[in-house]
């Protein structure tokens, strides 16, 4: 069912990855050591992205549909999570 990528596809593949990993990686700092909770909302929001951005680009790489589903009910959830813990912030919260 996979196929084989041509050379530079699996090159920008592989690179996007690595580069989700690591920007990953200086979001989870953030979520530790940020100095405020907006910043840790915006950085878990970062996370978020970034695995949705992982799952598309395994997608690519293995020719399989499910990884795509996966980010996309991924983005979902992060997206009403992202506005629950904004009004949460602002208004102290959730539901009126």
């Amino acid at each position: 069912m996979a196929t084989e990528l041509p050379g530079f596809l699996a090159l920008v593949v592989q690179g996007g990855l690595l580069l989700a990993s690591g920007v990953t990686l200086f979001a989870g700092y953030r979520v530790i050591r940020g100095p405020t909770t907006p910043d840790r909302v915006v950085a878990l929001d970062t996370i978020g992205t970034n695995v949705v951005a992982v799952a598309v680009l395994v997608a690519i790489r293995t020719g399989r549909g499910f990884f795509v589903d996966v980010g996309l009910v991924l983005a979902i959830i992060g997206f009403v999570s992202t506005i629950a813990v904004a009004r949460y912030v602002t208004e102290g919260d959730i539901i009126e």
